[in-house]
């Protein structure tokens, strides 16, 4: 089986998009310090690049989650493999996530930083991915992209942890 890439977002257009979002995030959070919670390894791209247009004072934590494995498809049980080194207790975040397709990982994650009771809580996701939703009533506060049912690489995200670093997104094609 190869592999092939078609682009479907350029970093053009990406980086257009960053400069929206992080004008919105800086109206929001105005006058704050926030904490930027990363999801590892896929978000680590985008949040690296949104952080440097944010004129707000931040700080970063990293979180790593599992619910795709080396697949193309979510096995639907999420778990974290990497925590949070610090507490978020009483503190603004912002969580930073590459993609949002069933909803699973971030319904797990929100719930899980709510129980650590940060002061507040948003939530920004790269791409997103509505046909895919599984689960109801996952709030987004800010997103860069709206996408089809597509299987995506590139700009932080894989397949098999390979293309993370391209600089655009793109979709994968088997062949």
């Amino acid at each position: 089986m190869s592999e092939c890439i078609k682009p479907l977002i350029t970093a053009e257009q990406i980086d257009k998009r960053l400069d929206e979002l992080a004008a919105q995030i800086n109206k929001d959070f105005s006058g704050k310090t926030i904490t930027i919670v990363c999801v590892l390894k896929g978000a680590a791209v985008f949040m690296c690049d949104l952080a440097k247009k944010l004129d707000v004072i931040t700080e970063y934590e990293f979180i790593a989650i599992s619910s795709y494995g080396d697949g193309t498809e979510s096995t639907g049980i999420v778990k974290i493999t990497k925590d949070l080194d610090q507490s978020v207790c009483d503190k603004d975040i912002l969580l930073v996530e590459d993609i949002l397709d069933t909803g699973n990982t971030l319904a797990y994650l929100t719930n899980y930083l709510k129980s650590q009771k940060p002061k507040s809580l948003k939530i920004c996701t790269l791409l997103d991915k509505p046909e895919r939703r599984e689960v109801e009533g996952v709030e987004v506060d800010y997103v860069g992209f709206t996408i089809p049912n597509l299987f995506v690489v590139g700009y932080g995200l894989d397949y098999a942890q390979k293309y993370r670093n391209i600089p655009f997104v793109g979709e994968m094609c088997f062949e």
